[in-house]
């Protein structure tokens, strides 16, 4: 099972343990609600553990592969593209996870993307609160 395939599995299961296997060591992700990206594995792994108890529904709808630069360091690579449906506090959110990979297929740069502007600031809050309470904020 391809890399995209398995993330998508993890996160349907809600398995971190899956995730940190598909992670490279200093995983970046961009987020909709963040400027600067989270950085590293245990970081992102914690971002998931909120995320994953904040989307109510996560479900994804959809699986493109190509090929795109990186935030990083502008290097073209393999990438994949899974949008996705989910529901948080209430609203229903529209989104893509954009997966970027490492030579070995390994993610090791992640980009989400949500819309309407009510969800992601509905997202931004509920994740927030996440992240202070399990002391990662």
């Amino acid at each position: 099972m391809e890399t995209a395939e398995r993330f998508r599995a993890a996160v349907e299961e809600r398995d971190l343990a899956a995730l940190e296997d598909l992670f490279t060591e200093d995983i970046r992700l961009y987020s909709p609600v963040k400027f600067r990206p989270f950085e590293g594995r245990p970081m992102v792994l914690g971002l998931f553990g909120v995320l994953l108890r904040v989307f109510e529904d996560l479900r994804y709808v959809g699986h493109f592969d190509g090929a795109t630069e990186t935030g990083r360091d502008g290097t073209a690579g393999p990438a994949s593209v899974l949008p996705f449906r989910a529901t948080v506090d209430g609203k229903e959110v529209h989104g893509i996870d954009m997966l970027h990979f490492d030579g070995a297929g390994r993610i090791k740069e992640f980009t989400v993307m949500v819309r309407p502007l009510s969800a992601v600031q509905t997202l931004g809050r509920a994740v927030l609160t996440g992240l202070q309470e399990d002391g990662l904020a």
